[in-house]
């Protein structure tokens, strides 16, 4: 429970600023993984951003529909589907990503650069520790 709370402490500052972009959470994660990884099929995203398949697959219409992602068939497996950023999605990542920073250094000024460091190196430890 002390997780939920903590993880809802800190996405009740985000959230606000993704409704302003218009974007949902589990868009954003989506966008920033293929901002930063490129083209990935859809089980590669679904992991690295955390998301059920099955909401992936939901939202994949959705992003696609939006402009904000493109997808395509794997030329040498046409079972896979790839995925990437597209413009439109570079763009919100453009947008988004100083109003993103800002509110993190506030959050950071407020629990101290230290503590946030010793946090996220514990919360990586913990995340490794999957059945």
């Amino acid at each position: 429970m002390s997780l939920l709370r903590a993880r809802e402490a800190v996405m009740s500052h985000f959230r606000p600023m993704l409704d302003r972009h218009g974007v949902n959470e589990q868009q954003w994660r989506v966008i920033r993984v293929l901002g930063e990884a490129g083209a990935l099929d859809a089980t590669q995203v679904a992991e690295r951003a955390n998301i059920l398949a099955p909401s992936l697959t939901r939202m994949i219409k959705t992003l696609t529909e939006r402009g904000l992602i493109e997808r395509a068939r794997d030329a040498d497996d046409r079972r896979r589907l790839l995925l990437a950023i597209a413009p439109a999605g570079r763009d919100l990542l453009r947008r988004v990503s100083p109003d993103s920073a800002r509110i993190f250094a506030e959050l950071e000024g407020r629990f101290g650069k230290d503590r946030v460091e010793d946090l996220m190196d514990l919360l990586d430890a913990l995340s490794r520790l999957k059945a």
